[in-house]
């Protein structure tokens, strides 16, 4: 009798799926170790500070440099703008960037696909919302996570949700507006971001599906894990971080006239204008919080700061710049769109509130 050993197919086959298994653990704990430091442990502290202060710390982003509303287009409104908007999320940047390249190098593609890809749009689309509630980034940090999935092969509706839902259903950002504002924003917040992340999300991949194709990357042959980890990060980095500083620069360097707000204004256009400014505009995490506050204060209208509430955290130029490549230009008009009019159902149900 003889007493065979595994064949040496079944042992590349092992080693294979050892490789496959050893490497979805690393890209879990970069994952984890990532949103550790730059978001889960940072907003457990703020929350644990709003909680008894129910003030919101620091000022709005809008007005560093001493730029106001209607303030002509400088270099100095663009550079201070920039760094302030770098020290505030150069953290979650650096984090989408990390969980990018492991979910594109150590995460198998068809994985990924068997918990995004849904029967449904709208099943697709909850899936995309769900996934995009731990890591709780802002649409531009969300970028590129959302640029490696859509060249994965997931669905519209799923990449979309997930990119919406960062910002919108982030749940510690909803702590903060319970903590410091008017439950009606919070409410308003949760129910319209719902809205926009499922049902917006599934509408643009009922618009777009069959019309663009989402761009797979090709097979490539295989190389060791970690080079090809570094390979993607600093791909990356190279070709997403140089653009989105760009753009971020010239929001900037124009918020005075991108945001003409500066309180007081009543009205349907008010609303309109609000909706339509606060979707080109590009801020961090929460920091929609002190914007319409201090515009509430100096006596915004409610429907406008109902509206702010959803496009200012949504979507953004700089954010749009970065997916435009991935997602094609009807995916990202469709989706701005999407968030433009979400803001206007903000904007009413605050006030029916």
């Amino acid at each position: 009798m003889h007493c065979y050993g595994p064949s040496v197919v079944d042992q590349v086959r092992n080693h294979q799926r050892a490789t496959v298994v050893i490497g979805a653990l690393v890209a879990l704990a970069i994952a984890v170790g990532a949103l550790l430091w730059s978001k889960w442990m940072p907003y457990q502290a703020r929350i644990a500070e709003l909680s008894v202060g129910h003030t919101w710390p620091g000022k709005s982003i809008l007005t560093v440099g001493g730029v106001q509303p209607g303030d002509p287009p400088s270099w100095s409104a663009a550079t201070s703008f920039t760094w302030a908007y770098a020290q505030a999320v150069w953290k979650a940047l650096l984090a989408a960037l990390l969980i990018s390249a492991a979910v594109q190098t150590l995460i198998p593609r068809g994985w990924l696909l068997r918990v995004l890809s849904r029967p449904g749009r709208l099943s697709g689309a909850l899936a995309g919302g769900l996934a995009s509630t731990p890591s709780m980034m802002c649409a531009c940090c969300s970028a590129p996570v959302a640029v490696t999935l859509r060249r994965s092969g997931v669905p519209t509706a799923a990449v979309v949700a997930y990119w919406l839902g960062n910002p919108l259903l982030n749940p510690a950002v909803l702590v903060f507006l319970f903590l410091v504002a008017p439950w009606q924003w919070g409410v308003t917040r949760l129910v319209v971001g719902a809205l926009v992340v499922v049902g917006g999300a599934a509408l643009v991949a009922r618009l777009t599906d069959g019309r663009t194709a989402a761009p797979v990357a090709p097979q490539t042959a295989p190389e060791r894990p970690a080079r090809g980890y570094l390979r993607t990060l600093l791909r990356l980095a190279v070709v997403l971080v140089p653009e989105y500083l760009v753009v971020v620069m010239l929001v900037g360097a124009f918020r005075g006239w991108l945001f003409p707000l500066s309180g007081g204004e009543a009205g349907v256009a008010v609303v309109v204008v609000a909706a339509l400014v606060g979707t080109a505009m590009v801020i961090p995490t929460g920091g929609e919080i002190p914007i319409v506050q201090g515009l509430a204060l100096a006596g915004l209208s409610l429907g406008a700061a109902g509206a702010l509430l959803i496009t200012l955290p949504a979507l953004s130029l700089p954010g749009a710049a970065m997916v435009l490549r991935a997602f094609g230009w009807r995916v990202t008009t469709a989706t701005a769109a999407v968030v433009l009019t979400g803001g206007l159902a903000g904007a009413g149900l605050i006030v029916l509130l």
